[in-house]
Order: structure tokens, then C-alpha cells, then sequence
């Protein structure tokens, strides 16, 4: 795929260049962190997957096809080590988003004391009201709305058909705005 930036990096890197793949690293980390962390638990245990998916990704790097994106490729490793992880360890819950904010902010918030306050305590309503879907509509709900990835990069990462992407996102979507509703203090959304 010609105009995935990665390709160079990734040729190099083939060749043997491990400084090109940790140009890779660095510049996909922050990504494949986010998106683990929402699955697991704790900020360790996604700080551990991301080193997982790396690893993985560099041992297998020459299956590595350039047919989709090398983002696209690496975030289905990230998808699938931390759902194996998810499912293994026998919990399904995720890291709060007031720590995962915190980290993609990397600054302290404007605002007085009780404007952050209130917002740190709306973000922890929000990750408890998440934690509430179901592991395959949180996946979709964060890749796409948050991580901002196309319906086709979301099918490719988790294996699954772009008419059941779309599908899960609109349901959980759907359910996501139900559970909102439910609590109009924080998000002022209509009944």
C-alpha cells in the first residue's frame, strides 16, 4: 500500500533495521496503549499488552502483507492479544477513562478547582456506564468514536465483517445513548 507512511519503516525494518522498528513503536504507541486499556483493567496490564502486541508484531512482522495499513495490522494484534487477555484472566472490565483522559490530555485541565472536580467525576459516570456494554460494542464504540478509525480499518482489526461492524456500533451506540438518558445531569440529552 503505497501511501501508508509506515512502508518504509516496515521494509527497513525487515531488512533487519531495528531502529526502524522503533520509529514504528513510538510512533503507534500512544494508539495501541488507548485502545488496549479500554479492554483491561489497570493501567499495568495495558502498559504489559502494549509491550505484548509490540513483541508479537515484530516477531510476525514478516507475515505482514502491506495489504491494509501497518496501524490497521498492529491494532488487530493489540485487539486480539487483549481480548485473549480479557478472556483468560476471566474479567471484562476496563481502566477508568479518568486515568486514560488524564494520560491522552498530558496536562492538567483549565478551569477552577470545582470545573475539574466536576469533570473527573463526569468521567468516571461515563467509564462506569461503559464498563456497562458488552466487550464487542465497547471495542467498535471506542475504535470508531474515539480512536476515529474508518468502518473497513475496525473490520479488518477485529475479524469481523463490515455489515456486523456497522451493526454493533449502531446498537451500541443506541445502548450507550439509553444509558445516558437515564442520567440527564451529566448529559443534558433529551428523554
Amino acid at each position: 500500500m503505497s501511501s501508508d507512511p509506515d512502508q518504509p519503516l516496515v521494509r527497513a525494518a525487515l531488512g533487519g533495521d531495528l531502529h526502524a522498528f522503533e520509529q514504528l513503536v513510538e510512533r503507534h504507541r500512544d494508539v495501541v496503549f488507548r485502545v488496549v486499556a479500554r479492554l483491561v483493567a489497570s493501567d499495568q496490564e495495558a502498559e504489559d499488552l502494549t509491550q505484548d502486541t509490540f513483541l508479537r508484531a515484530f516477531h510476525r512482522l514478516e507475515r505482514y502483507r502491506g495489504e491494509a495499513p501497518f496501524r490497521s495490522w498492529l491494532l488487530r494484534i493489540a485487539h486480539n492479544t487483549a481480548v485473549t487477555y480479557v478472556t483468560r484472566s476471566g474479567r471484562a472490565d476496563t481502566q477508568p477513562l479518568d486515568a486514560a483522559g488524564e494520560q491522552v490530555a498530558g496536562s492538567v485541565e483549565a478551569g477552577s478547582p470545582a470545573d475539574q472536580l466536576e469533570r473527573r467525576e463526569r468521567r468516571q459516570r461515563l467509564d462506569i456506564k461503559l464498563k456497562g456494554l458488552g466487550p464487542a460494542h465497547r471495542t467498535v464504540l471506542v475504535l470508531r468514536d474515539i480512536e476515529g478509525l474508518s468502518y473497513e480499518e475496525i473490520a479488518r482489526i477485529t475479524d469481523a465483517p463490515l455489515g456486523s461492524v456497522k451493526g454493533r456500533l449502531h446498537r451500541a451506540r443506541e445502548e450507550f445513548i439509553d444509558v445516558l438518558r437515564n442520567n440527564t445531569y451529566d448529559w443534558e440529552l433529551p428523554r
